[in-house]
């Protein structure tokens, strides 16, 4: 693993970019782990009419992730529920996905004692927690995660396994090979990316530069780069504590793209555009991303594109995904700001279980 020389670790206090650098041997072992479990009383692809993701945050952008990369190539619908209640399609033809890191997000252990109880094959991801007791407790399979890691930078670990299992029980095929090729172009990511703060080279420290004290906007196309935007956005808010917004082609071009001109003058000094390309859009939205920036690009501060690498469709949305991920994490630096702590998170979870 490259070394991440000139990094201030007073600002660095929960060794956050040393996880992010490792995202590519976790996800490897992550896969190996989840090829270990024994997947033997789970229903068989025929019994199977719907997977059902359940998660929030950092752990519930693993059904996007699935769900993205995984609606053109398997044949049952893929769903991703962040809420507290479950829809009344869930059943007992159902194999649900019930991820959370820590095992005790409140509404994901809740969304997966409903489905327990709608009599629906569960998979349980966690390092442990009250989700690991709830999937012991009615015999549903734990894939384990390995402890020490905040959320947002255990992708690899919660990932796996959705992958993993699909492809073992026949619902998608070859997806562990996906999950190889992730792998692959993850590291060759790192390579650029994981390189000291003054590196002349890298372009996750050049994006962050450019950006700089401007409000991120990220456009993705299609649904991979929806997914990937959200993530970018997620990334901003968590690791670098800025605002930033979301959103996706061609969806934006029938709504957002008339809230631009009104307040240029306003939005031309604080909007950065950040627009995630990737191999698998359909031409229409490449086009889009054209003629839209021709209409709207003068009341915006500047657009930086981001070419996604990689071979198959995961392994483009997670190259998206992890340059976002130091982009964000050098933004923090840059501005002094220690990227592991999620205070105003802790302390809005403290108010919950107290109030």
């Amino acid at each position: 693993m490259p070394e991440l020389g000139g990094v201030p670790d007073p600002l660095d206090s929960l060794n956050f970019l040393d996880a992010v650098a490792g995202l590519p041997e976790q996800l490897e072992a992550a896969r190996e782990a989840a090829g270990e479990l024994d997947v033997s009383a789970l229903p068989p692809a025929a019994d199977i009419d719907n997977v059902v993701v359940l998660g929030m945050g950092g752990s519930g952008i693993a059904g996007d992730v699935l769900a993205a990369v995984g609606g053109p190539e398997v044949s049952v619908p893929i769903t991703v529920h962040k809420q507290y209640c479950m829809p009344a399609f869930v059943g007992p033809r159902t194999l649900a996905f019930a991820v959370s890191y820590s095992g005790n997000t409140e509404e994901t252990n809740e969304m997966a004692a409903a489905v327990i109880a709608r009599g629906a094959g569960v998979v349980v991801i966690s390092e442990g927690g009250a989700l690991a007791t709830l999937a012991s407790q009615h015999g549903a399979l734990h894939a384990s995660c390995p402890p020490g890691y905040l959320p947002r930078a255990a992708l690899g670990s919660l990932i796996a396994p959705l992958f993993v299992v699909l492809d073992r029980i026949g619902v998608a095929p070859g997806a562990q090979g996906w999950l190889v090729e992730a792998q692959q172009q993850l590291a060759r990511r790192r390579d650029r990316c994981a390189q000291g703060v003054m590196a002349q080279a890298n372009p996750a420290r050049e994006i962050a530069r450019r950006i700089g004290g401007t409000v991120p906007l990220v456009y993705g196309g299609d649904v991979l780069g929806g997914v990937g935007a959200m993530r970018w956005k997620a990334d901003f808010n968590e690791n670098a504590k800025v605002p930033a917004f979301w959103n996706a082609y061609p969806e934006l071009d029938h709504n957002e793209i008339c809230g631009w001109g009104q307040h240029g003058d306003v939005t031309r000094q604080l909007v950065t555009i950040i627009e995630l390309r990737h191999r698998f859009e359909h031409p229409q939205v490449a086009r889009r991303f054209s003629i839209t920036r021709e209409i709207m690009g003068e009341a915006v501060h500047q657009v930086i594109e981001v070419e996604a690498e990689g071979e198959g469709r995961l392994a483009q949305l997670l190259d998206l995904m992890y340059s976002g991920d130091w982009v964000s994490c050098y933004l923090a630096l840059a501005r002094g700001v220690d990227p592991g702590p999620i205070d105003a998170i802790s302390v809005l979870k403290e108010r919950l279980a107290r109030d």
